[in-house]
């Protein structure tokens, strides 16, 4: 009788254990699943409008990385093909203004994973030989990037160059147009201390700031010297906007993107329909060098050029006033133009 009580109780024990071993494979096949199996009406959503679908910012770092490699050559035809890589031609082009700080703008607008850059300048608008290239010659130029990724290129020469906007707008005529000023006057100066600096590596001599910004035969303000007449925005402006609608223009403060970038950069990626990315975050100050510093994840860090944030000639007091009371009202009526008020003397 005990025998048989022992053997019914094991035959009860093995059955309830097939039943919780299949129970157990049953759950584990569903977990399995559950990635491919979404519900027909997800309970938040009952709650909470959907989002505007966005880029996946882990997701972008990771495509970010491939790209990477295509620009350093690492990718095979086949690799290119399987990420879904293109060159585009450019959808924001920063067209100027020279020594306004137009690398510093490229280089922080490449901290945000949907934009990719161009490294070089091109000059395929203001360089008569490379226009004849052709428009094929130019998209080669640009940077792999994904379908749905900004490409950006930069020449400052394109904003003074009488056919650049004529010849952008055959290209795209919807394109966004970034320029980046400076107070006129130290704009001058600056671009004087590169030409300087150049001078000086080959051990050639240079006039004076003063003399090329001021005419000696009549003492006003040589209109002539390139120097000058790059400050001049709003006649560049104007020709531009023969082509372009000014709310195609966006304009970014140059000085205020040295001593305080974030709230310049925000501004870009909402004129540029880009989801906000850029933080606090990436952007250091190196108190060595006297500028902010880029820090794209916590092992990849960079700086500008050493050239960047050159020293500057003592400059005569009296030509600085002269020259900002030239550039005083061209300045009102650049404000007048674009929107944008600065503390310009």
């Amino acid at each position: 009788m005990l025998f048989k009580q022992q053997a019914l109780l094991r035959q009860k024990l093995f059955v309830l254990g097939s039943l919780v071993i299949g129970s157990v494979l049953y759950l584990v096949a569903r977990v399995g699943t559950l990635d491919r199996l979404q519900p027909i009406c997800p309970i938040e959503s009952r709650f909470h409008p959907p989002e505007p679908e966005q880029i996946p910012l882990r997701t972008l770092q990771f495509k970010r990385g491939l790209l990477h490699e295509s620009r350093k050559g690492n990718d095979t035809k086949e690799q290119i093909r399987l990420h879904n890589l293109v060159q585009q031609l450019p959808q924001a082009i920063i067209i100027g203004v020279r020594k306004g700080g137009t690398r510093a703008l490229l280089e922080m607008l490449n901290l945000h994973p949907a934009v990719v850059k161009a490294s070089q300048e091109i000059h395929f608008f203001d360089n008569d030989k490379n226009y004849a290239r052709g428009i094929d010659w130019y998209r080669g130029k640009m940077p792999f990037s994904l379908p749905h990724q900004i490409t950006i290129e930069k020449s400052p020469a394109y904003f003074i160059t009488e056919e650049v906007p004529e010849r952008i707008f055959k290209m795209n005529s919807s394109i966004k147009l970034l320029i980046i000023v400076r107070e006129p006057t130290t704009r001058a100066v600056s671009d004087y201390t590169q030409v300087l600096e150049g001078k000086e590596r080959k051990n050639k001599t240079y006039h004076k700031f003063e003399n090329l910004a001021i005419d000696a035969n009549t003492c006003e303000v040589n209109t002539k010297y390139k120097a000058v007449r790059t400050s001049i925005y709003t006649k560049h402006l104007e020709r531009w906007l023969k082509y372009f609608p000014v709310e195609q223009f966006h304009i970014v403060d140059g000085d205020r993107l040295i001593t305080d970038p974030l709230p310049e950069l925000q501004l870009v990626e909402r004129y540029l329909n880009l989801p906000s990315r850029i933080s606090q975050y990436n952007l250091y100050f190196n108190a060595t060098r006297g500028f902010y510093c880029l820090r794209f994840n916590i092992v990849f860090n960079k700086c500008l050029a050493g050239s960047k944030g050159r020293i500057h000639p003592e400059v005569d007091l009296s030509v600085l006033t002269k020259l900002q009371r030239f550039f005083h009202p061209f300045n009102q009526k650049f404000y007048q133009i674009t929107g944008r008020t600065f503390n310009w003397p």
